[in-house]
């Protein structure tokens, strides 16, 4: 049966090191995975459920290894912030996934950037209203190649860190996080049934603050690479 108009094309991130494209089919975030970055936002970090929210797949903005990537400033804010992020990309799912069932999902990992129109969302907060105005806007979510992960074990430790016109503005270590990533998958799998094509950004240090026109932007990751856009 025919579309009545073409379909989009299918969002996808290039592989590192390859001609092959991952296709993605959702893109979720894990909110305050980190307890540092908990407090800065005005929350207390005790251990409690991870919770969730969404980008759309079509928000992805690829940028090569090595490549700067151009970001365009969203229109109707005037406080857009960076939060830098380890990305994992799945290539299987399930449903109430056991530890050792979510960890044998992640295929590779990726650089990522959750940009946030930080006034909206506040606005949004203190009317209890949905996120999405803040975070699930056109080119949300900047993403590096990804690296496929092979055989190794999954990422637990490592130093994660941007800076901002060559400023450090965040530092940290991935095994900071509240919810270490096969925890973070087991709750995701309870509220969704994830699957191939999945990415999971798996939530910022402290340091978020607000981008402008003219910054460049350059955050990294042990084990997995780097990540450049200028603000445009």
């Amino acid at each position: 049966m025919p579309y009545i108009f073409p379909p989009p094309a299918q969002a996808a991130v290039p592989v590192a090191g390859s001609d092959t494209l991952f296709p993605i089919r959702r893109i979720f975030c894990v909110a305050r995975n980190y307890a540092a970055h908990a407090r800065e936002m005005g929350h207390d970090p005790e251990r409690e459920p991870p919770f969730f929210f969404c980008k759309p797949a079509d928000a992805v903005l690829p940028v090569a290894f090595g490549e700067t990537g151009r970001f365009p400033y969203p229109g109707v804010t005037k406080n857009l912030h960076y939060e830098f992020e380890l990305v994992i990309a799945l290539a299987s799912g399930g449903r109430n996934l056991s530890p050792a069932a979510a960890d044998a999902c992640v295929w590779g990992y990726a650089c990522g950037f959750d940009m946030t129109r930080r006034d909206l969302q506040a606005t949004a907060k203190n009317k209890g209203q949905p996120w999405d105005a803040s975070k699930a806007f056109d080119y949300a979510a900047p993403v590096s190649h990804i690296v496929p992960r092979g055989k190794a074990p999954l990422l637990a430790s490592g130093e994660i860190a941007l800076k901002v016109n060559d400023t450090q503005k965040q530092h940290g270590d991935l095994s900071d996080m509240l919810w270490p990533i096969p925890e973070m998958l087991v709750h995701l799998s309870q509220l969704w049934e994830l699957k191939a094509g999945d990415l999971v950004f798996t939530g910022t240090p402290e340091g978020v603050g607000a981008a402008a026109r003219g910054d460049r932007m350059e955050g990294r990751i042990a084990g997995v690479g780097s990540l450049m856009l200028d603000v445009i």
